[in-house]
C-alpha cells in the first residue's frame, strides 16, 4: 500500500451511561485535503494531490492541531443523530502514530464522544458525500450492526442491538464493494481483462480466458480473504502490473489462444485474487455473516470485469458498424473486414496497455 492509495474510514460505534463513542481509523490528511474520496482510489488523481501531499508531510502533532476542522464540519452536517436531535461530537482521544513511512498513508485512531438525550433507541450516522467508504461496526450488543456505508449514505442503528443483517443483506451490501473495485477504481484489472478481449475475434477464446482467470482469482481471494494465504502488496502489485504486460505483448505477438496461455492466466488469477482480497481485508467482513459477504464481493468483481467486456464489445461493434456503412469502395472493403479491423485494433490497444504496466512495474518497484 502507497501513501497516495484512498482507504475506506474503519468505525466502532458504542453506546452507555448516557454518551455515545464512534472510534474511527481514518485517513486525516485526505479528509483535511478536501479530496473526494467516492471517486478516487489515489489522491494523486485528484486536483487537491499537492494539498495531500503537504499535509503527509507534516508532523503528527500539527495535523492533530487541523482535525478540529473535519469535527467542525461533522457536526454541522450533522455526523451523528439520536431519535432525530444532532449529537454534539467531541475529541476524547487522538492518536496519530509516528514513523510511518512516508510512502504509507498515516491512518489516525479518533476516539469521538457525545451525550445521548434521555431515552434514545438509534442512532442515524450520515456520513457525508465525498468521504469515501465506511465501514461501521456497533459495540457491546447482541446481534450488532455491522454494514459499508458509502459517502452521502446513512444508517439507523438501534442502541439495543438486532440490527445485525442478514445473509441476503450481507450479500447485497457487498456486490457493490466488488463491482466498485473493478469499475471505476480497479484500472490494472481494467487492462489485464481487456488484454483477454483483445486476443481474438472468435467468443471461445475469450470464454477460456475469463473462466480460467475467474476460477483462479476466486480461490486466492476466499484464502486470503479466510486468512490463510499473505503475501505483501509490495510483491503482489508489481507482479499484477507484470501479469498486465505478459497478457499484452503476447497479444501482439499471437493471434490464437495457444495451449500455455489458460495455464499462464490461472496464474495470473492467483495473484489478481489476492490483490481482491487485500482490497476485500481493508473494507472486514461481518464475523456472522462472513461467506455470503465473501460471495457478495465476489459477485460484484464479476460483474465489474463482464461489464468492461461488453462495453469494449459494444465499441467495437460501434465502429465496425459505422466503417462497414461507410461509402467505400470495394478495394476499400477489403481492407476494412471486421478480422483485419479488429487486429489493428488489438494490436494498436495491446501496445498501449503493455507500456502502462511497464510504467506501473517501474512505479511499484522502484518508486
Amino acid at each position: 500500500m502507497r501513501a497516495h492509495e484512498v482507504v475506506p474510514t474503519i468505525a466502532d460505534l458504542s453506546a452507555a451511561a448516557g454518551q455515545a463513542e464512534l472510534t474511527l481509523r481514518i485517513n486525516l490528511e485526505a479528509f483535511l485535503a478536501g479530496v473526494d474520496l467516492d471517486e478516487v482510489e489515489d489522491t494523486n488523481d485528484t486536483p487537491q494531490a499537492a494539498d495531500y501531499d503537504a499535509l503527509r508531510a507534516l508532523s503528527e502533532d500539527e495535523i492533530t492541531a487541523r482535525a478540529p476542522q473535519i469535527l467542525a464540519q461533522w457536526n454541522a452536517h450533522p455526523l451523528l443523530a439520536a431519535d432525530g436531535a444532532p449529537l454534539a461530537l467531541s475529541t476524547a482521544a487522538l492518536e496519530i502514530p509516528q514513523g510511518v513511512d512516508s510512502e504509507l498513508p498515516r491512518i489516525a485512531e479518533w476516539r469521538l464522544t457525545a451525550p445521548l438525550p434521555d431515552g434514545a433507541q438509534a442512532i442515524v450516522i450520515n456520513w457525508p458525500d465525498g468521504s469515501g467508504s465506511l465501514v461501521l461496526r456497533q459495540q457491546g450488543v447482541n446481534e450488532p450492526f455491522t454494514g459499508l456505508i458509502e459517502g452521502g449514505g446513512e444508517a439507523r442503528i438501534a442502541l439495543a442491538g438486532g440490527n445485525a443483517q442478514s445473509g441476503w443483506q450481507a450479500f447485497a451490501s457487498y456486490i457493490p464493494v466488488g463491482f466498485d473495485h473493478i469499475l471505476p477504481q480497479g484500472l490494472d484489472h481494467i487492462l489485464f481483462v481487456l488484454g483477454l478481449f483483445l486476443l481474438s475475434t472468435h467468443l471461445g477464446p475469450l470464454l477460456w480466458q475469463v473462466t480460467t482467470f475467474t476460477l483462479a482469482h476466486t480461490v486466492t481471494l476466499a484464502l486470503g480473504a479466510l486468512g490463510f494465504v499473505t503475501v505483501p502488496a509490495s510483491i503482489v502489485e508489481p507482479l499484477i502490473a507484470a501479469s498486465i504486460v505478459y497478457v499484452a505483448v503476447e497479444n501482439i505477438w499471437l493471434a490464437r489462444l495457444t495451449p500455455w496461455r489458460p495455464v499462464i492466466i490461472f496464474g495470473f488469477g492467483l495473484l489478481h485474487g489476492l490483490g481482491f482480497a487485500s482490497v476485500l481485508g481493508e473494507f472486514g467482513l461481518p464475523e456472522d455473516q462472513f461467506i455470503p459477504a465473501l460471495v457478495g464481493f465476489n459477485v460484484g468483481v464479476e460483474v465489474g470485469q463482464l461489464t468492461v467486456i461488453a462495453l469494449a464489445a459494444a465499441l467495437l461493434w460501434g465502429a465496425w458498424y459505422a466503417v462497414r456503412h461507410a461509402p467505400l469502395d470495394e478495394a476499400e472493403w477489403s481492407a476494412r473486414e471486421y478480422p483485419v479491423m479488429f487486429r489493428a485494433v488489438s494490436v494498436t490497444g495491446s501496445l498501449t496497455i503493455a507500456l502502462i504496466g511497464v510504467w506501473w512495474v517501474i512505479e511499484r518497484v522502484f518508486l
